[in-house]
């Protein structure tokens, strides 16, 4: 009788102390949560502000995300536009089309990507003429050790490759994503930045979590189930 005691209260601190883990951590995966839909919604709110003139020395951490405007023209040339190979969901395979940009408004030339355009239709070069862009600033992680060498023989780039694009086009090392332009091109679907790409998991490894603790509380009813049908 005595062992049998022991044998329960044994299974019994062992699956309660389990379970207040899982649970804990399950606790931490929402807390965690909330976090991080602050953040998102931080971003978003940042990503559709008012637009400003292009800082002198942007910063990859201070202006990520920053919404930019711009007046000048694309930089046209052999070479001017530089095709990044996507996919983009119901759309199939395609560019993203990266062109150099003067900027009237600071005398700056940077990199601006156009925007999406499906593999099936003929290349577009820069347009001609004056243009007003309004975009984001962003310093695309599209490389990963994955990631194919870009192909620049046959222009077809597998990552927004800051440095070396800015290198090819001649500009300085920043980017700003279109969002609206005057005039509009025709036939290219800019692809603005969003929050899309920033991972919130944490919802599913908090189901995970609480779902291990209640499996980790039905075993240990089980076991002290099976104690107890033992014969005294």
């Amino acid at each position: 009788m005595a062992q049998s005691r022991f044998a329960i209260f044994s299974v019994l601190a062992f699956g309660v102390a389990g379970a207040a883990i899982l649970i804990a951590l399950g606790v931490w995966q929402m807390q965690r949560l909330t976090w991080k839909e602050g953040v998102l919604a931080d971003i978003e709110a940042r990503i559709v502000a008012a637009p400003v003139t292009l800082p002198d020395a942007p910063d990859a951490l201070r202006d990520r995300y920053l919404p930019v405007r711009l007046e000048g023209q694309f930089l046209g040339g052999e070479g001017d536009t530089l095709r990044v190979l996507v996919s983009r969901k119901g759309f199939g395979a395609g560019y993203r089309l990266i062109s150099g940009f003067e900027d009237d408004l600071t005398g700056r030339r940077i990199l601006v990507d156009r925007g999406f355009l499906p593999v099936a239709e003929e290349m577009r070069a820069a347009p001609a003429g004056d243009f007003g862009v309004t975009g984001n600033l962003h310093w695309p992680d599209d490389r990963n050790s994955s990631t194919p060498d870009n192909d620049r023989a046959a222009n077809i780039w597998f990552a927004r490759d800051l440095a070396d694009m800015a290198a090819v086009l001649d500009t300085e090392p920043y980017l700003v994503v279109l969002r609206d332009s005057s005039p509009r091109e025709a036939d290219i679907t800019p692809l603005p930045v969003d929050t899309s790409a920033i991972p919130n998991d944490h919802l599913e490894y908090a189901v995970t979590w609480f779902s291990l603790a209640a499996v980790w509380l039905g075993m240990t009813a089980y076991l002290l189930w099976r104690i107890r049908q033992r014969p005294v």
